[in-house]
């Protein structure tokens, strides 16, 4: 029985964070319990008070100037994004505090990178990291709590802190306390009670401490006539009717307190019955299911064991082809490689021939199109009809120029007959 509840203890949970059949390990493990959902909020507890040991409030979000988280924090989902940029930045900080150096993440940085920083570091302690990073994206869960716990037990561990033992404060008893103090009953306080009782309740008790002081007189009168009595004169009858009427009164009631210490070792004893009663029907249920899980697990190997020997051959024909298979992917990639660089020169090819393609038809389109000769003709009978033009303005202007030099001539020679006088006109005078 022992031996089967440590295996599931130590196989279940390795890292606090208790997992179902063959979860994170290889070995067969009981499913998960009902209080397994909420063991988060008893690891995120523990966290907030360790943080407050590191002084986190001081040391970390005044600086960083953000809001102290709430003890369920990262168990409860509230706003992902939110939760997931404080868990980056708690994790680089504890990581820090344990003596490790760590960048602190930005809001923009890659979450995949930074979760996968984060787990290496984890591992780098020692710890096991068994369930896919995505896990840590969402900024809570078991799994961030349980990455965020260890980070802040490797921070103590650097920083040298030890669980001390407690000191308890020594109670000093007053006499108030111990006027007051209901653990014993007294006849002074029952007398009390009685009293009380009276008043309430209407009814006449016998107050004892009187009883005892009339008591005490009595004896005390009677002493001295205790040599002259020697036999009693009183009627049998009279002192039965007697008995009978003052026995109401004779009745003692004690109220019972829940603080009196007598009532709580019957407690306890009634408990400690309790407890060994269920205990044996447990036990007994215990038994049997050891003794099933036991069988279970006897059932299990010899299963695996006749199907390893039934499937051994089929096992190494698996390998085999296994190898053959990785063996025909090698060639098939070195072929692959080889044809991609003959394609490539292919391409290569193809391109330059286009190329000179192009450049032939160009080349031929030229020589074979008429359009410049074309072009040349109308050129040169345009240049005939203007050598034509200018020709017959040459003429024009030199015709106008021949007209002007004439004219200039008789103006010229006139002009010269005007000026000479005639000497026979000048002798009849």
């Amino acid at each position: 029985m022992t031996a089967a509840l440590a295996v599931i203890t130590t196989s279940g949970l390795e890292d606090g964070v208790p997992r179902s059949r063959g979860e994170g390990t290889g070995e067969v493990v009981l499913e998960r319990g009902p209080g397994a959902a909420y063991h988060m909020f008893v690891v995120m507890e523990d966290l907030v008070e360790k943080l407050k040991l590191l002084r986190y409030e001081e040391e970390f979000l005044r600086k960083s100037n953000l809001k102290a988280p709430s003890r369920h924090y990262f168990a409860l989902p509230t706003n992902p994004g939110e939760q997931f940029y404080m868990f980056c930045t708690l994790a680089a900080w504890l990581i820090n505090k344990a003596g490790r150096p760590f960048e602190q993440p930005q809001e923009y940085d890659d979450p995949n990178a930074t979760i996968s920083n984060i787990l290496s570091e984890l591992r780098s302690f020692g710890r096991t990291a068994d369930f896919p990073p995505s896990k840590l994206k969402s900024g809570y869960g078991e799994h961030v709590c349980y990455v965020l716990d260890c980070f802040a037990e490797e921070a103590l561990k650097y920083i040298g802190f030890t669980w001390k033992r407690p000191i308890y404060p020594v109670e000093e008893l007053e006499e108030e306390s111990v006027a007051e103090d209901d653990a014993e009953l007294t006849l002074n306080k029952v007398d009390e009670e009685f009293v009380e009782e009276e008043t309430d309740n209407e009814e006449n008790f016998i107050d004892l401490n009187v009883l005892k002081a009339q008591t005490y007189h009595l004896d005390m009168n009677e002493t001295a006539k205790q040599e002259d009595i020697l036999e009693s004169t009183t009627d049998a009858a009279e002192w039965s009717l007697e008995v009978e009427r003052v026995l109401p009164q004779l009745k003692v009631t004690i109220r019972t307190d829940n603080k009196d210490w007598r009532i709580h070792v019957d407690q306890m004893h009634q408990h400690k019955s309790g407890i060994e009663s269920a205990l044996k029907e447990t036990k007994g249920f215990l038994d049997k299911l050891h003794n099933e899980i036991t069988r279970t697990l006897e059932k299990i190997g010899s299963r695996e064991k006749y199907i390893n020997n039934q499937l051994e051959n089929l096992v190494q024909e698996y390998r085999a082809a296994q190898a053959q298979l990785s063996e025909a992917k090698e060639r098939y990639q070195q072929g692959n490689g080889g044809v991609t660089e003959r394609t490539r020169l292919l391409s290569e090819v193809m391109e330059e021939l286009e190329k000179v393609k192009q450049e032939m038809e160009e080349k031929g389109s030229s020589m074979t199109d008429g359009a410049p000769l074309v072009k040349i003709k109308q050129s040169l009978t345009k240049l005939k009809q203007e050598t034509v033009e200018m020709d017959i303005r040459i003429g024009i202007v030199e015709h106008t120029l021949l007209q002007s030099k004439l004219k200039e001539k008789s103006n010229m020679t006139r002009n010269m007959h005007a000026t000479v006088i005639p000497e026979p006109a000048t002798g009849f005078y």
